[in-house]
């Protein structure tokens, strides 16, 4: 396998476990220099301090215990001579004294040194105690007069309180990261406001957003308010057009189909009149595409119901639809009915328009549910399912010729509305009937 494959691999089965949100991000860059520190300064202050410092002042009191021992063996009187040295050197030491075995707790490093030290100075050492009292250092050594017990204050070999840098270092890098957390969530909040109030309009709402935080955030908010309005001003001057065209047109329209029904009817007034109502159509549809949707606020909708009524009013007017999988509690999501409505009929008619019946299920999934409509008719290529979703497409060659075309704005339709939720429309190949499967996903 390529070096660059492998890096790639481990990369990315790093990033699974690397938080996904900008806070946690945030949070990860500035916790990781603070223990990294924290790391290799206290292990830096247990080389130097814990290992050089207490071997040093082992070995400087290892001195004194070998001229303690010296004067000791060459005295005639061991124990007259014991008492006045280890007075002088103060130390506190007897003959024939009991053996004494290595002890220590398991997180004293210091006293592994002192250990250490002792046994590589004096062969003839007994062993050292360091748990029965963690202030003195008691040890045995075998000498030529005897048992020699000694003891001593557990300063005279290591640092005393060694432990209050590493405990003063970790509360202050408490303290800092607390600090550097609440000032962090201070910066960060303007950013998820821009977050939510753009997420909010991406599914149809408009919610107050006032620019704040860093310069930077500013910028980013001032440009998100900026293009906010530009799409409103888009929206409604295009509405504003299309109604004014369809105003314009259905004057005439109405003054054609009066002039053609005072007319005999024959086969070229049967054609106008046809003529006449396609046009009609067409101003509808124009119309439906461009119709402004904020005008219609969203309301939290029981969306088994809502589904169970689009389908029993289209089969009021005779569509052949029915309700196949749905869901057995009421399941609430805010959505716009009317606009959903009309997608939802859409999709329906252009089922039941290039088939002969219609399917429609609902699916509850954990952050989302689907709508699903389905047919059997002859379906969609894969590679022209997204050119369907356009409008004014023109599929006839994909799809059923002779039962009519449409307009070319039915999905289109369904497409902008199911985007206004922050929802997609997907198209695919029914499992059931074998034609088109039309999926509404919208965010719970």
């Amino acid at each position: 396998m390529p070096r660059h494959t492998i890096g790639k691999m481990s990369w990315f089965s790093i990033k699974r476990y690397l938080p996904r949100s900008l806070y946690g991000r945030a949070a990860l860059i500035l916790l990781v220099p603070i223990v990294t520190v924290q790391l290799v300064v206290s292990f830096g202050f247990i080389q130097r301090l814990y290992e050089d410092v207490t071997q040093q002042m082992t070995d400087n009191l290892a001195i004194e215990i070998n001229f303690l021992i010296q004067a000791v063996e060459q005295s005639s009187d061991p124990a007259a001579e014991l008492a006045k040295t280890a007075e002088a050197l103060q130390i506190n030491a007897k003959l024939d004294g009991q053996e004494v075995r290595n002890r220590r707790m398991f997180y004293d490093l210091s006293g592994r040194i002192i250990t250490r030290t002792l046994k590589a100075r004096f062969p003839s050492l007994i062993g050292v105690d360091l748990r029965d009292n963690d202030k003195l250092v008691l040890l045995a050594m075998q000498t030529e007069a005897g048992i020699l017990e000694m003891s001593f204050p557990r300063r005279r070999v290591s640092a005393s309180n060694p432990h209050q840098l590493l405990v003063l270092m970790v509360l202050t890098g408490i303290l800092m990261t607390l600090i550097a957390y609440l000032f962090l969530r201070n910066q960060l909040r303007p950013i998820r406001r821009l977050a939510r109030a753009a997420e909010a309009f991406g599914k149809g709402r408009v919610e107050p957003y006032y620019p704040g935080g860093a310069v930077e955030v500013r910028s980013a908010g001032n440009a998100f308010l900026n293009m906010r309005a530009r799409i409103e001003r888009h929206i409604e001057q295009r509405t504003l057009m299309l109604s004014g065209v369809s105003h314009d047109l259905r004057t005439p329209l109405t003054r054609l189909k009066l002039g053609l029904s005072l007319q005999e009817d024959t086969k070229d007034i049967e054609a106008l009149r046809g003529d006449v109502l396609e046009m009609e159509q067409l101003i509808t549809a124009f119309l439906d595409f461009a119709k402004e949707e904020s005008g219609e606020e969203l309301a939290r909708t029981d969306i088994m119901r809502f589904v169970v009524d689009v389908v029993q009013d289209a089969q009021r007017s005779g569509t052949k639809v029915q309700t196949t999988m749905m869901p057995k509690s009421k399941v609430l999501v805010k959505i716009r009915p009317m606009s959903v409505r009309r997608a939802l009929e859409n999709l329906i008619g252009n089922a039941v328009r290039y088939g002969t019946r219609a399917e429609v299920s609902l699916h509850v999934l954990e952050t989302a549910i689907r709508i699903t409509v389905e047919d059997d008719g002859p379906g969609i290529r894969p590679e022209l399912r997204e050119e369907a979703l356009k409008p004014f497409a023109r599929l006839d060659a994909a799809r059923n010729q002779n039962e009519g075309s449409g307009v070319g704005l039915g999905l289109a339709i369904a497409a902008d509305i199911v985007r206004s939720h922050g929802g997609t429309l997907r198209l695919g190949e029914s499992e059931t009937l074998g034609g088109l499967s039309a999926d509404i996903v919208l965010p719970r």
